[in-house]
């Protein structure tokens, strides 16, 4: 993996732009467990930060062969 940078990203959108926002699906408490565990590791890990933007996407699981959960953003829309 490459080195930490300190980088601010700015993407500069056109007037009017309004940032998109959608709620969360619903989730099962076992469900929810799972992605806070999930998340805390992809932060202890490095490979993610906590963020404060105005832009969101709903987190949905997979059911993988082994039985494990694939957590997946719907970007879709």
């Amino acid at each position: 993996m490459p080195p930490d940078r300190d980088i601010d990203i700015c993407i500069d959108l056109e007037p009017g732009t309004r940032s998109i926002f959608i709620p969360p699906y619903r989730m099962a408490s076992a469900k929810l467990k799972e992605l806070t565990a999930q998340i805390q590791e992809l932060l202890d890990k490095g490979f993610s930060r906590p963020s404060a933007s105005l832009w969101g996407a709903p987190i949905l699981f997979v059911k993988k062969n082994d039985g494990s959960m694939r957590m997946c953003i719907d970007y879709r829309s």
